[in-house]
């Protein structure tokens, strides 16, 4: 169970940490993108404003009249072409004297697919284009060249990636360090809870041993009556509670080598259904069983007996009058299945996920004639988690079955 929680403390903080890391990278991503596209369609704009320069000529160059990052040598640094279209989409005039990368065939093919796309601006490769009609009908795509400006927001999403990277790792190893002390305070305080359910157990069976002496004593002298019956019944009760604590503590404590051993599962399966189909009978109703041969487990042979003496007296205790019990223990690819079912009308079905909680009873009433605690399925569930299965519960037209699923290779 401790290595459980270790388990989940450490995937719930890398989970969190690895979301927060994606949601940050992505903004960081958009925000990039963003934020080029925005200078670089303010820098056509303004070329397309000075009629092809960034500054109209024989002007002295003023960086403060512009809104974005500019300097003298922008106009020397930055690579375009300039193409005037008329209203019938052909061309009228290129200018080619700031690019030196394409020549007049692969421009005349560029401008063929910016016109194809029918957007006023956008991508082309690593080309940023801006569509201006004029008053005549025509108009002027000024296309800018990216790659350098791509290609830095690219870099800084990489060294962004990589930093990233590497504090995820640096974080997954501190937690692999300091998970355990962290947990320390709820591993404390279950070892706490157990030692005092230990302790409480057997500090209750002296004076209950004695309490039923005396009521022994005090039947052979005095004969019985219905006080004497009610008394014996609150001490069995008593003594039944006080194992059932005991064993579930018991059945969450770490599993010991010498405690794991090859049994049959399909064995167990069957001497159980055997030992509470007579009670079934008794109580007027039927328990089938598909039991599947040859089922092996590497695990705990007590918990199993358990197991199943759980589910199948929970079974036969809630079972509708007159209803029939099913037992099925079987082979699914390298899972062992088992499933136990039964009539039972009138469940809260919002309730079902509760039934595994301690001292939870859906129906106290019900709980109270058939002498439940609360106690059973939470140590059906202790046994399937520590043999690294899951179990469940299921109601639907008013069967319910609750359902293990565990790895033959636990």
């Amino acid at each position: 169970m401790i290595r459980s929680l270790r388990r989940k403390f450490i995937l719930i903080a890398m989970v969190s940490l690895v979301g927060t890391m994606i949601v940050l990278y992505t903004a960081i991503g958009v925000g990039n993108y963003c934020i080029t596209t925005n200078r670089v369609d303010r820098a056509i704009a303004l070329l397309h404003q000075n009629g092809g320069t960034f500054h109209p000529p024989g002007s002295r160059f003023d960086p403060s009249r512009f809104d974005f990052q500019i300097t003298p040598e922008t106009p020397f640094e930055t690579r375009y072409f300039i193409v005037e279209l008329t209203p019938q989409k052909e061309i009228k005039s290129v200018r080619l004297d700031h690019i030196a990368a394409l020549d007049r065939r692969a421009v005349v093919d560029t401008i063929d697919q910016i016109v194809d796309t029918g957007a006023a601006r956008g991508y082309m490769d690593h080309y940023r284009f801006g569509v201006f009609p004029d008053k005549n009908g025509g108009s002027t795509i000024i296309v800018l060249d990216c790659f350098l400006q791509l290609q830095s927001a690219n870099n800084t999403l990489r060294i962004t990636a990589a930093i990233f990277l590497i504090c995820v790792l640096i974080v997954f190893v501190l937690l692999l360090f300091l998970s355990k002390r962290a947990i320390q305070p709820f591993v404390d305080n279950l070892e706490r809870q157990r030692q005092f359910i230990t302790d409480a157990s057997h500090e209750l069976k002296t004076p209950l041993a004695i309490l039923s002496a005396d009521m022994g004593l005090l039947e052979d002298t005095y004969g019985t009556d219905k006080w004497l019956e009610s008394a014996k019944a609150q001490i069995v009760r008593l003594d039944k509670l006080i194992k059932n604590l005991v064993e579930l503590a018991r059945t969450e404590e770490a599993v010991k080598e010498d405690a794991v051993e090859y049994f049959s599962v399909s064995e167990i399966a069957q001497a159980n259904a055997d030992a509470f189909q007579m009670l079934a009978e008794a109580d007027g109703k039927v328990l089938t069983a598909e039991i599947a041969e040859g089922i092996n487990l590497k695990g705990v042979q007590d918990n199993f007996f358990r197991l199943f003496s759980i589910l199948l007296d929970n079974a036969v205790k809630y079972c509708d009058p007159a209803g029939t019990i099913r037992l099925r223990v079987l082979m699914r690819g390298r899972n062992i299945h088992i499933s136990v079912s039964n009539p039972c009308t009138g469940l809260d079905p919002a309730q079902l996920s509760r039934y595994f909680d301690r001292f939870y009873r859906a129906d106290s009433s019900r709980a109270r004639s058939t002498g439940g605690y609360g106690i059973g399925l939470s140590t059906a569930k202790a046994i399937v988690t520590r043999h690294k299965g899951r179990i469940s519960n299921h109601y639907a037209d008013g069967i319910i079955t609750f359902t293990a699923v565990i790895p033959q290779g636990c």
